[in-house]
C-alpha cells in the first residue's frame, strides 16, 4: 500500500517520473500509485492498461531519459503475466516479481504453507512452481533466463520475500539449475 509515510519519504527524493508494475497480475496497488503521484507516467506490459482501467504507457521501450541505467527485458515464453525483469546497473541490483522469488524465514503459519504450495519450496530462493506450470515455451523462457543471467547484478529485490543483499547472482544461477532451467 502506497501509505501517507511511504509518498512522503518517495517525494522527499525528488520528483517522481514513473510508476512501474512489471507484470499483468498483482495490480492490488496499481490504483493508489497512480493516484499518489498523478504527475509521473504509469509503465506497464501489454494489456495493463485494461486490467487496472487507467492510461499505461508500454514498457518496452523504456523512456529514453533512462539511458543505460535501467535496463528492461520482457521475460518470454510466460504470456499470461508479461513479466519484465529490471536490471538497474548502478547499484547491480535485479528486480523482479514472479519470477525468482527468496522466502522470508520469519513467516510462519498459513502463509508459510501457501507460499510452499504455490511456490514449491520455503527453503530459500527459487522460480516458483507457478511459473514452470504457466510457462508455454521452454526455449523462450530459457533464452530471457540466460539473458539475465548476462547482467552484471549482485542485489535482488522480489516481489515475494526476502531481499536478497549479495550474492544474487550465484543464487538466481543455483535456483534456475535446481528447477531445471
Amino acid at each position: 500500500p502506497f501509505t501517507p509515510e511511504d509518498v512522503a519519504a518517495i517525494n522527499a527524493l525528488g520528483p517522481v517520473g514513473w510508476v512501474a508494475d512489471v507484470m499483468l497480475r498483482h495490480d492490488t496497488f496499481s490504483q493508489q500509485g497512480h493516484e499518489a503521484f498523478p504527475q509521473a507516467a504509469f509503465l506497464g506490459p501489454n494489456g495493463f492498461s485494461e486490467v487496472v482501467k487507467f492510461p499505461v504507457t508500454p514498457l518496452l521501450p523504456p523512456p529514453a531519459e533512462w539511458g543505460s541505467e535501467i535496463e528492461v527485458l520482457k521475460v518470454e515464453g510466460v504470456p499470461s503475466i508479461e513479466e519484465h525483469a529490471f536490471f538497474h546497473r548502478p547499484s547491480r541490483t535485479l528486480i523482479v516479481a514472479d519470477l525468482f522469488f527468496d522466502p522470508d524465514p520469519a513467516t510462519s503459519g498459513w502463509t508459510r504453507l501457501l507460499v510452499g504450495l504455490a511456490a514449491g519450496r520455503t527453503d530459500g530462493p527459487g522460480i516458483s512452481r507457478a511459473i514452470k506450470f504457466m510457462t508455454k515455451d521452454k526455449e523462450a523462457f530459457r533464452q530471457s533466463l540466460e539473458r539475465i543471467g548476462q547482467w552484471d547484478f549482485d542485489r535482488v529485490i522480489v516481489g515475494h520475500g526476502a531481499m536478497i543483499s549479495t550474492g544474487g547472482k550465484r543464487q538466481f544461477h543455483e535456483a534456475l539449475q535446481a528447477s531445471g532451467f
